[in-house]
């Protein structure tokens, strides 16, 4: 299989030049661009994945509904539609744009860019990636923050997404 390959990006999302995903990871100097895609369902819960822990980030955390690298010469669409497939299975849905950030630790610096979009059909998660998907409440996920059980990647995401909300006054 091809190794992935990544723009390296300044902070403003514009492209530096394009490397391998392996000379990326492990280089927090080194920003790339990700997407997430917050999967709510009618009662307002959100649709966490738990990382197998096969994964060489979080592995075994509670992470975001769906997250993944842009590729190179992909659009953010083109990234949120292929990740969202792949990870849950979901096809027909209308993703909306909340905001971007960064986010970044002693082991990479990403430009997330974060989607949201409603969703209560069924879901098909990718196995060899995911060990388990579940809906859970916001009160539920402020109980966990902290506590080892959610990745970091995810704690940035929900305190970025709750400041939003908070924010637009929703």
């Amino acid at each position: 299989m091809q190794e992935e390959l990544l723009e390296v990006v300044n902070e403003k999302g514009e492209t530096v030049r394009t490397l391998p995903r392996s000379q990326i990871h492990g280089d927090p100097s080194l920003i790339h661009k990700v997407v997430h895609v917050l999967v709510f369902n009618s009662k307002g819960d959100l649709l966490l994945q738990k990382r197998s822990m096969n994964k060489d980030v979080a592995a075994g955390k509670w992470d975001t509904s769906v997250g993944g690298h842009v590729n190179s010469g992909e659009t953010l669409e083109e990234a949120v539609r292929r990740e969202t497939a792949e990870e849950l299975g979901i096809t027909a849905y209308s993703p909306g744009f909340l905001y971007s950030y960064i986010h970044s630790n002693e082991y990479e610096t990403e430009l997330v860019y974060t989607f949201t979009c409603s969703y209560n059909g069924e879901i098909i998660f990718q196995q060899e990636e995911i060990d388990e998907v579940r809906p859970w409440s916001l009160d539920e996920i402020k109980l966990n923050t902290g506590k080892g059980i959610l990745s970091d990647n995810f704690e940035h995401e929900i305190e970025t997404y709750m400041k939003f909300k908070d924010a637009m006054g929703q």
